[in-house]
């Protein structure tokens, strides 16, 4: 990174700008962070472009296209507006290396590796078209490596498949070596452009150099167009895979579909981005981010850690990447804000302290406070603050240091429940069932819409889900405030205060307590499929991830997002499941596991096998059906029966630590966030430890 020079804005929207990660054909690409600490990389298009009123206003409503991709294979685009004349694109940040950083620090992958690259780019892809859209620069510097998978980033700027490109006169519109033919010789390019890129950077992945190499740019492009991939460096029995992708005339090459499930890994390979040599790598530039990522005073002068953050971009550190024409681009982490009171909570180092035998728990952070109602729903953590049901009334917000109040909305109905939009927003619903999106740490009303709300089910990064007194489910844009669609409840499950929902990957998914579980495309609001007979009486959160949707119930199961065809399926009687670390773990609620005692299990979340290593004892145990929590380095369970409380387990041995037990009954909820899990019960919010 580079200082702000003459000419640069110090401030773009709610972005302080810090200085400039690098500079294209089209504009600048800014470090910025926002009032509450969260960093993002904000492009802005040239002046000499943004005078084009037609590209500047493109500009903008392709960025807010792109924000209909709710992948978790992509960086999400954070924001976009016209400010001064100059059109502005915020993204998300990701700390991990991308792909071209990886291969040059640890070789190329071998091939279980390049096959769970390759079916995780392919799925990504398939979600970005389906939004109608063509990233058109899919390069190694462009695919960023995390814990949870390859996230595809610099989609700012990706175009909608009928559109124009954004360049100027004699510019390459795509990365030498990894653009289609048909975009080297400048023609209108489709989806199938992507899947050729796609096998060119799994040519890179496999054999750690290019498939098209020249001494000049017009060189390579002319090998891409009329000569033949250099496949020699790669396992042999990848070649017949990625060849297709390479084929010259695009009606040729495969479906992202299809090259998914050409490459479709063994079971369990996935964990590679967890364990392993990628994983290390992940885990180094993690550290390396976590060490440069501060939050920025309002000092004129910058701190000791501000320095550092800053000398890592200038020394080229491990945050940038760079390649061809296009600079690549992504967004910190998200930090808490500049207040004492978020800082993250210490670990207990000694997880021993106190276990369930002796009930020797750890001291509470803070708390108990008779401040919530008995009836509240989960508490919500965000930013600096835990939300929850106000016992007199409305929603309160709690310090999480201390757990005293910093706001209060009493005109909220809570009952119509309240959920996370990003991690510095929540939507929650009035008693007039008006939809209200508030800042989480200010309660600062941003927008409002009049819908006649009963529950506020899930939001995505572009849409809050919502039903309503007509039996309706609602979609309302977060960007232009508006019905993106009605949908028609189901008459056979009206869907009402007693819904969970969860939505990801281009659905929306609706547990209802009738039994059946619903699946709406979120872009169309048309249903897509449906599993009836998933719950008895009561409705389970569902959880989604990598297309997959995990519901609890009358069976513990896995089915394919897109048309519910079944992965896998545990049988018995099961609560709502919690992912961590490529595993489902779900409370067994007396069925083929514990006939009478019940206790967590976990299952591979690709295979459903069961980990036989991990291990709970059932004795005393009645656990009630919620899904377990995990922070830090611990797991946390509701329990029932002899034993009543929380319990934290060690989350890698399934070996139970202590049990937090207070004299109440009553419903209990958990949320947790900062080495901090948050519980409410009987009316009381308490702050506990973690380790």
């Amino acid at each position: 990174m580079t200082p702000l020079g003459f000419g640069d804005p110090l401030r773009l929207g709610p972005y302080r700008l810090l200085g400039v990660l690098g500079e294209g054909g089209m504009g600048k690409v800014y470090v910025g962070q926002d009032a509450s600490g969260t960093m993002a990389a904000v492009k802005v298009l040239r002046p000499e472009l943004a005078g084009d009123h037609n590209l500047a206003q493109r500009f903008l409503r392709e960025a807010h296209t792109a924000q209909a991709v709710t992948s978790k294979g992509v960086a999400r685009v954070l924001g976009a507006q016209l400010e001064g004349g100059r059109p502005w694109i915020a993204s998300e940040f990701l700390s991990g290396p991308t792909l071209e950083q990886a291969v040059a620090s640890r070789g190329p992958f071998d091939e279980t590796g390049v096959r769970v690259l390759a079916a995780d780019l392919a799925a990504t892809l398939s979600d970005i078209h389906a939004a109608g859209l063509v990233h058109r620069d899919l390069k190694p510097a462009n695919i960023v490596l995390t814990s949870q998978g390859p996230r595809i980033i610099d989609f700012g700027i990706a175009r909608p498949e009928h559109g124009l490109t954004l360049t100027t006169t004699g510019q390459v519109p795509v990365t030498p070596g990894f653009g289609a033919p048909e975009q080297a010789l400048g023609h209108r390019v489709g989806p199938a452009a992507d899947i050729f890129s796609l096998g060119a950077v799994l040519v890179y992945a496999a054999g750690g150099r290019p498939a098209y190499t020249g001494s000049h740019v017009a060189a390579i492009q002319y090998e891409v167009v009329h000569g033949e991939p250099d496949l020699t460096a790669i396992p042999p029995n990848l070649v017949p895979l990625i060849g297709p992708c390479l084929s010259k005339e695009p009606e040729l090459r495969p479906l992202p579909t299809h090259v998914a499930a050409a490459f479709a890994p063994p079971r369990g390979a996935r964990r590679m981005w967890q364990r392993g040599p990628v994983a290390e790598v992940i885990k180094q530039h993690d550290t390396q981010t976590r060490q440069y990522t501060t939050v920025i005073g309002d000092a004129k002068q910058p701190s000791a850690s501000r320095r550092r953050f800053l000398a890592a971009f200038g020394a080229g550190g491990v945050l940038l990447a760079a390649g061809g024409g296009s600079t690549a681009w992504w967004m910190t982490r998200k930090t808490l804000p500049a207040a004492a009171d978020a800082s993250p909570a210490k670990l207990v180092k000694d997880p021993s302290s106190g276990n369930y035998f002796t009930n020797k728990p750890p001291r509470p952070l803070w708390g108990p406070l008779k401040v919530a109602a008995t009836d509240s729903p989960p508490p919500l953590v965000l930013r600096d603050v835990v939300i929850f049901a106000a016992a007199d009334g409305g929603l309160t917000a709690r310090r999480v240091a201390d757990g005293t109040e910093k706001w209060a909305l009493r005109d909220i109905d809570a009952s119509a429940r309240y959920v996370a939009l990003g991690d510095t927003q929540f939507a929650a619903a009035d008693g007039r069932g008006n939809l209200h999106v508030h800042d989480a740490s200010t309660s600062e009303r941003l927008w409002s819409v009049s819908l006649g709300v009963t529950r506020v089910l899930a939001a995505d990064g572009s849409t809050v889900y919502a039903a309503t007194a007509d039996d309706n489910m609602r979609a309302v844009d977060r960007t232009s405030h508006e019905n993106r669609w009605p949908a028609q409840t189901p008459y056979v499950a009206p869907i009402g205060k007693t819904a969970e929902a969860a939505a990801g990957n281009g659905h929306l998914v609706v547990s209802t307590d009738e039994g059946t579980v619903f699946v709406f495309n979120s872009h169309t609001g048309k249903k897509a499929w449906e599993q009836m007979h998933q719950n008895k009486g009561t409705a389970f959160t569902p959880v989604i991830a990598d297309g997959t949707v995990y519901m609890g119930g009358s069976d513990l199961t896995a089915c394919r997002l897109s048309d519910g065809q079944e992965v896998w399926k545990t049988l018995g009687l099961w609560g709502p499941p919690a992912l961590e670390d490529g595993y489902v773990v779900s409370v067994d609620g007396g069925g083929q596991y514990s006939l009478y005692n019940q206790r967590p299990v976990r299952f591979s979340a690709d295979s459903g096998d069961e980990d036989e290593s991990w291990y709970v004892s059932p004795e005393g145990r009645e656990a009630p059906m919620a899904a377990p929590l995990f922070q830090g380095h611990s797991m946390w369970v509701v329990e029932g029966g002899d034993i009543k409380g929380v319990t934290a387990f060690n989350k890698d041995t399934g070996d139970p630590a202590w049990t937090y037990r207070p004299q109440r009954g009553g419903t209990w909820h958990m949320s947790a966030a900062g080495n901090r899990v948050f519980l409410l019960n009987g009316g009381e919010a308490v702050a506990m430890p973690v380790f």
